[in-house]
């Protein structure tokens, strides 16, 4: 498993579908599902994001990814002359309008999803340069029957749809380490650590895995990922451990062992350099932490 893979496990869509039949000339919908991450695809027709004042045109052949959990508006008048009419990605509609948005939200939580959302810009609108254009046609074929099974078909086309458009997206606006992934020394030791993030990694052995000097992977990991390969495992390691602490259950000692760690206290004092926290305050933090919409309601509130 490599870096983008691991951004990606756990991100599904459940049950959000948008197919509107209501959006005819003059249209403007705000999104208000603070989601962490929301997908707009037009099957047919065109429109305008209006995402924290900037426009962005959006048509068929291209998809959108909105990073919130803030609200933003699909519009046909990017001068935002109308009111907006607040929804939610909550109800499949027929697909019999001027302007067809498929539009689908992911609520994202813990360490690992947040790495993701980190690199991404607030807004990104791509191409169909993959392999998912020619699954609109068929995306619109779905939303206009109840057949058995719809929901979840439409779920699956757009993770699909998503990890496409993500791909490309990170092609052109790629962090270090995404780029790093196919370098022939320095890719076989990212897809290492990520796959065993617990084994006993030394600088030793993951310069046998690249089948290179430690002298040699030290300097390429640096050049191209911004950080020695040791510091990068550790933060890998620590992310991980974040998730796992708030798992129902789970103790200290029990997950410093699952992320290569032999003691509680050599693994909390590691945590707590990374986190900024010990990892019994992470936990606790962890589950009093606010929800996307609380948040936006405190910040809203008089």
């Amino acid at each position: 498993m490599d870096p983008f893979d691991d951004l990606l496990r756990g991100v599904r869509a459940t049950g959000a579908i948008f197919g509107t039949s209501v959006l005819t000339a003059s249209f403007a919908v705000r999104f208000t599902d603070a989601a962490a991450l929301t997908l707009l695809a037009p099957l047919r027709g065109e429109g305008w994001l209006v995402v924290d004042g900037a426009a962005h045109r959006i048509g068929v052949g291209e998809t959108a990814i909105v990073r919130g959990p803030e609200p933003f508006v699909f519009t046909d008048d990017p001068a935002g002359t109308g009111n907006p009419v607040d929804v939610c990605c909550t109800a499949v509609e027929e697909p019999v309008g001027d302007t067809v948005l498929l539009a689908g939200t992911y609520q994202l939580s813990g360490a690992v999803p947040d790495r993701l959302l980190r690199v991404l810009s607030r807004v990104a609108v791509v191409s169909d340069d993959h392999d998912c254009g020619p699954m609109r046609d068929y995306l619109e074929v779905q939303l206009s029957g109840p057949r058995p099974g719809r929901q979840v078909v439409l779920d699956r086309l757009l993770d699909w749809l998503l990890v496409c458009t993500l791909r490309d997206w990170f092609d052109r606006e790629s962090p270090p380490w995404y780029r790093a992934a196919s370098d022939d020394v320095v890719g076989p030791v990212l897809r290492a650590m990520h796959e065993t993030p617990g084994a006993p990694w030394t600088l030793t052995t993951l310069a046998a895995v690249a089948g290179v000097s430690r002298t040699t992977l030290a300097k390429r990991f640096a050049e191209l990922v911004g950080e020695p390969p040791l510091a990068y495992l550790t933060d890998w390691r620590m992310t991980i451990a974040a998730d796992l602490l708030t798992e129902p259950g789970a103790t200290v000692s029990a997950v410093a062992r699952r992320v290569g760690y032999a003691d509680a206290f050599g693994f909390s004092t590691a945590f707590k350099r990374v986190r900024g926290a010990s990892p019994s305050e992470y936990t606790r933090s962890a589950y009093f932490a606010p929800t996307p919409t609380e948040r936006i309601a405190s910040s809203t509130s008089p």
